[in-house]
């Protein structure tokens, strides 16, 4: 049983988060169960909870998705079964038969993905796989909710005998509705059904004439209703078997229904897996509504939210197409409490309320708003004291309320407590409320307890500011038009801009400087000094953001110019590749022209060929030099050699495998042009089809059919050929 009080839950609205939860539920047992969930007592069972919501989430979108796990309601039945000699309708069996066999799909979908799925397979661990149950109950039922015939020889002997009756009420019926109808006594509509009983429209004035039993009259008088003598006979017959019939189904199913009682356990248990299924796909839909993840659980005492959102705050301005600012809060051995303050209207309230129902979520097993790298600590108690908790009933004013509530928390409050105090110390005077506000954070604190609270109280922030493991905090407001940016900020206090706020509301500023007279400078001096600090902070951080933003244009800019240079050195470098290589070609031409040149004064062949010889060995002398060549080792040869037959293997295997696929394709390529041919030769054309003749490119217009000869216009001329030697390019359209 979950430690947490009820008066939490109803604080932080917990019932609205577990309304839209039950939405997704496709059971009523579902949703029953999810508008009761209440946070788990210990973290053991919360952890694989949250695993399951979380595996579950991810089957959504996995190829091995959850199978579906939709079932009928079975209270009823399962209630009957426990009853000695009850009996189950067939309709009621069909429902046990599709649990059993959704469940039976469950258990081997789990055993087979156990892997991908290792939580939620704890679920059908220890359920039995069994087909006993379906096979019991289709021996008798069919899959249309009848008693087959072959459940009991009896049954099947009076059904024979019911269909052979039936057959003989209609032989004797169409011979007496013929003999009467002759002889000009019925009616014109002839027949009619009484009772599920053949009767004849016999005209009035002819009733003694028709041998009989009178069933009922028309309206009027004008038409006697007669069943004839022999298909009366025949009825009660008939009446008589279906009683029969009724009978022996009843033993049946009573005889079935003992057949299945033994596995009423097992039916239970099948209903609680498919109910916890539905939960869980609830809360894993709902998760995805609210980009919902598993946080991590810290060892250490604390909570590191990032980018939480408000869930509720989160689906209305959702709808309304409006947006949300996260919030980021830390909670830790070093940032024990949070004093917030601030004027109103400024997202204190929501602050608080975030992270107290953020945190009831999760300890409920419900994934939560946050950044993936938030972390989360499980807490045995979370105490609220959050609006205007005056109570009627108990004829206690508002302060009164809020002591008998402090006197609860200082009774429950432990190291491992969160508390959240929204308005603390109000109700009182505040002198004397906020001197006991006071002692009640210090008790807090020494206890070890995190907290987060909001107050307009001096002496508060002050005492925030001394000890050591509190801070302050505040929501951000825009100074100049007093507009809250809902953005908390941890360090130092918030000023309640109260004089700022009236004047900005229209009250006179003679009535506020008669106001300020009132009250003690001090107070006045310090709400200045913190508005003046809040000022700055904003200027601060508005000069930082600027700044950051020229810090990035500069880098971007930065990052141009050195894109630009890599691009100048690269194109350089080609250039003086493309010199070198051209004053190679140049060197290479020049040396060749002046071999050519003495050859063609000396004519001597054998000293040109010996000076191009002798210039070629220079020059390959050159190369090897720039290119010299590596040695390779007697087992990089080897290796080289295995690689080139390994090679080789896999040219032969994909030769191999090419070729089978060619005889496929070629295999279906036939079965194609098979198919094309069926349906070309099965076409008949019509005038307006676009045509051409068999291995021609042209094509033209079929103008006339006349049996078997066709008239084809291309354009500039006709032709006349007959329907086999064409084929159909594109047929004509019908016209509307």
């Amino acid at each position: 049983m979950s430690q947490i009080h009820h008066k939490t839950l109803q604080d932080l609205e917990f019932s609205i988060i577990l309304e839209s939860i039950s939405k997704h539920c496709t059971s009523e047992k579902g949703k029953h169960q999810v508008l009761n969930i209440v946070p788990f007592s210990n973290k053991p069972n919360l952890e694989i909870a949250l695993a399951q919501v979380h595996e579950y989430q991810g089957s959504l979108v996995s190829e091995n998705r959850i199978p579906n796990h939709y079932f009928d309601a079975i209270d009823s039945e399962i209630k009957l079964l426990k009853i000695e000699n009850s009996k189950l309708l067939p309709d009621a069996f069909l429902k046990i038969a599709n649990i059993s066999s959704t469940c039976n799909e469950l258990i081997i979908h789990f055993q087979k993905f156990k892997e991908y799925y290792p939580t939620l397979s704890l679920l059908t661990d220890s359920l039995e796989f069994t087909k006993s149950i379906i096979d019991l109950i289709f021996k008798v039922i069919t899959n249309y909710g009848e008693v087959q015939n072959k459940a009991s020889e009896l049954l099947n002997k009076i059904r024979k005998n019911l269909n052979e009756v039936r057959s003989q009420i209609s032989v004797s019926f169409n011979r007496e509705l013929a003999k009467y109808n002759k002889a000009g006594f019925l009616d014109d509509i002839r027949e009619s059904y009484i009772e599920n009983q053949p009767v004849l429209a016999v005209q009035a004035i002819h009733r003694k004439k028709v041998k009989g039993s009178v069933l009922g009259t028309s309206k009027t008088g004008s038409i006697v209703f007669i069943a004839p003598q022999n298909t009366l006979n025949l009825n009660r017959e008939l009446q008589e078997l279906l009683i029969e019939e009724k009978q022996e189904i009843n033993r049946i199913l009573r005889a079935l229904t003992n057949d299945i009682r033994p596995f009423h356990p097992l039916i239970i248990e099948y209903v609680e897996l498919l109910v916890a299924l539905d939960v869980l796909k609830a809360k894993a839909l709902y998760a995805q509504d609210i980009n919902g993840i598993k946080p991590k659980f810290s060892t250490a005492q604390e909570i590191n939210y990032i980018d939480a959102y408000h869930p509720i705050l989160l689906e209305k301005n959702k709808s309304l197409h409006l947006p949300v600012i996260p919030q980021s809060l830390n909670l830790s051995s070093t940032q024990q409490i949070i004093v917030i303050s601030g004027p109103n209207a400024g997202g204190k309230s929501i602050t608080l309320k975030t992270i107290g129902l953020l945190q009831v979520m999760i300890q409920s097993g419900i994934l939560i708003p946050v950044d993936e790298h938030s972390t989360t600590h499980f807490f045995d108690h979370i105490l609220t004291d959050i609006g205007d908790n005056q109570s009627i009933e108990n004829q206690l004013s508002t302060y009164s309320y809020r002591l008998k509530n402090m006197r609860g928390f200082l009774k429950k409050t432990t190291k491992n407590t969160l508390f959240l105090i929204d308005e603390f110390g109000t109700g009182s005077d505040p002198e004397l409320g906020g001197a006991l506000a006071e002692i009640f954070l210090e008790e807090f604190y020494e206890r070890g307890a995190f907290g987060v609270i909001t107050t307009h109280y001096t002496n508060l922030k002050v005492l925030a500011d001394e000890l050591e493991n509190a801070v302050n905090a505040n929501m951000t407001f825009n100074a100049k038009t007093l507009e809250p940016l809902f953005s908390l900020l941890i360090g130092q206090p918030g000023s309640s801009f109260t004089f700022e706020v009236a004047q900005k509301n229209g009250i006179p500023y003679s009535l506020i400087n008669r106001a300020k007279k009132k009250i003690d400078k001090s107070k006045i001096r310090f709400d200045k000094t913190i508005s003046k600090l809040q000022q700055e902070r904003s200027n601060l951080q508005r000069n930082t953001l600027d700044m950051e933003q020229q810090s990035s244009k500069a880098k971007e800019h930065a990052d141009m110019l050195a894109e630009k240079e890599a691009k100048i050195q690269e194109k350089l470098e080609s250039f003086q590749t493309l010199y070198d290589t051209n004053q190679k070609i140049l060197n290479i031409g020049r040396k060749t022209n002046e071999l050519l040149n003495k050859y063609f004064q000396t004519n001597n062949k054998k000293e040109f060929k010996t000076n191009f010889e002798k210039w070629i060995l220079i020059e390959k002398t050159k190369y090897d030099k720039a290119h010299p060549k590596v040695k390779k080792s007697k087992t990089q040869k080897v290796k080289e050699k295995q690689q080139k037959v390994e090679a080789q293997k896999v040219l032969k295997q994909t030769e191999k495998e090419v070729l089978t696929k060619v005889v496929t394709v070629r295999e279906e390529k036939k079965k194609e042009e098979k198919i094309a041919a069926e349906k070309k030769a099965s076409y008949i054309f019509k005038i307006d089809d676009k045509v051409r003749l068999i291995d021609s490119r042209a094509c033209g217009i079929i103008e006339k059919i006349d049996k078997k000869k066709v008239t084809i216009n291309y354009g500039m001329f006709t032709t006349n050929t007959t329907l086999e030697k064409i084929e159909l390019v594109v047929a004509a359209k019908k016209k509307k």
